[in-house]
């Protein structure tokens, strides 16, 4: 890098990890516990569960028979409690067994505990309970023709709780009118509870008939098991009167905020940057010189066989679009997902400059042809333009800063 792209990585790196860093899910939960008449019995959910799990145990003074399920980068032990890695975005047997301890340990607990669940994103994935006559390898298959289908996290999440046990207020059906009180963090925009981790403690986004509906309409439900299409149609879903206390505790705004804050000169974009991630990439690239600060999460639609993430994905396009628009002056744009995971990847994004794509094209790659294949993992690499941050124990989707003299 030269000393100005340094300067630049400098300041959108540390807006970046600001945003990260208001996320935090242990000082979150410290701050936002309630207080119980007794020892609650702690779930804990997704990408951010074990942090979230150690900050209820170091306010409750420890965990007694907790459950804690993540994606195996952020397992980490946790006293107290046993720790399921499961596997993330699709769904693994690990998963299912971290249902069952679910359900179990709910069932087993004196009717009188009240339950504490810490929920993040990614629970969705790492949680399958699948319901009726379904097996893993359709809940899988349906994850699978989603990720790929451009749907977004509301219409995804729709869908999967009329497929799980657990899903769509599943915890508040076994908890049989107990206490239950949620601390969420958000990875969803918008905030919608239900739509996070699939809602484990409100009521159900859709029915059977909206779900059935949606996979019409993204052209895949021919493609589905004919095990998933015929609970669908048979389907009833069972409502219960018992409500959470849901307490919002994170989100992408309030990272974003903490990113503005960062840098004061920044334009703070509040609409958040969604929709395919092409569209996205253009509205990016309209944005006038300066500084620019943005959160929000996009959808890519995959049409090849290559490696990468939407964040890597929107990063390479970002730089062709500067290249076709002939920008001038030095310039940078870095795009990253809050987790430090894009897609199945190990990296949380990219931080493309104005001399990406001819380091690129010197290690003999065609950046258009890559991106076209979904390949932009190997394409930023070759230019050492990914973000590698490692899992940052949390996750409300994904952050943006551009620089442009």
């Amino acid at each position: 890098m030269s000393s100005t792209q340094h300067r630049f990585f400098e300041i959108a790196n540390k807006a970046f990890q600001a945003g990260v860093s208001a996320a935090d899910p242990y000082k979150a939960v410290v701050r936002f516990l309630p207080d119980f008449d007794q020892q609650p019995l702690v779930l804990s959910i997704g990408k951010a569960a074990v942090a979230m799990a150690r900050g209820a145990s170091d306010v409750l003074g420890g965990l007694h028979n907790a459950i804690v399920v993540t994606n195996p980068e952020n397992a980490e032990n946790v006293p107290g409690a046993t720790v399921f890695a499961a596997s993330h975005p699709v769904p693994d047997e690990i998963g299912i067994s971290a249902g069952r301890a679910v359900i179990s340990a709910i069932q087993s607990s004196s009717k009188s505990r009240p339950i504490l669940c810490l929920i993040s994103g990614g629970g969705s994935a790492l949680l399958p309970a699948p319901a009726g006559d379904l097996g893993l390898s359709d809940k899988a298959r349906v994850n699978e023709l989603l990720l790929a289908s451009g749907a977004d996290i509301v219409t995804m999440n729709m869908i999967r709780q009329q497929l799980s046990d657990l899903k769509g207020g599943g915890i508040l059906r076994y908890a049989e009118g107990r206490r239950v009180t949620s601390l969420v963090l958000s990875d969803v925009i918008g905030d919608d509870l239900r739509a996070i981790a699939s809602g484990p403690t409100v009521a159900p986004i859709g029915t059977p008939e909206t779900a059935k509906s949606a996979l019409h309409d993204l052209g895949v439900w021919t493609e589905l098991p004919t095990a998933v299409q015929n609970h669908l149609r048979m389907a009833k879903r069972t409502i219960t009167d018992n409500e959470a206390t849901n307490i919002l505790i994170g989100s992408n705004s309030i990272s974003l905020q903490a990113m503005a804050d960062m840098m004061p000169n920044a334009e703070h974009h509040k609409t958040p940057l969604e929709g395919n991630v092409i569209d996205a990439a253009q509205w990016v690239a309209a944005q006038s010189s300066g500084r620019h600060v943005f959160g929000g999460e996009t959808t890519v639609t995959l049409k090849g066989s290559g490696r990468g993430g939407r964040n890597q994905d929107l990063a390479l396009r970002l730089a062709l679009l500067a290249e076709a628009n002939d920008w001038q002056g030095p310039w940078l744009y870095l795009q990253a997902g809050t987790d430090g995971r894009d897609g199945p990847t190990d990296a949380a994004g990219g931080v493309v400059t104005e001399r990406t794509l001819s380091n690129i094209r010197a290690k003999g790659l065609d950046p258009q042809a890559l991106l076209d294949n979904n390949d932009a993992y190997p394409a930023l690499e070759a230019a050492d333009a990914l973000l590698l941050t490692g899992g940052t124990g949390t996750n409300v989707a994904d952050l943006g800063v551009l620089i442009r003299s």
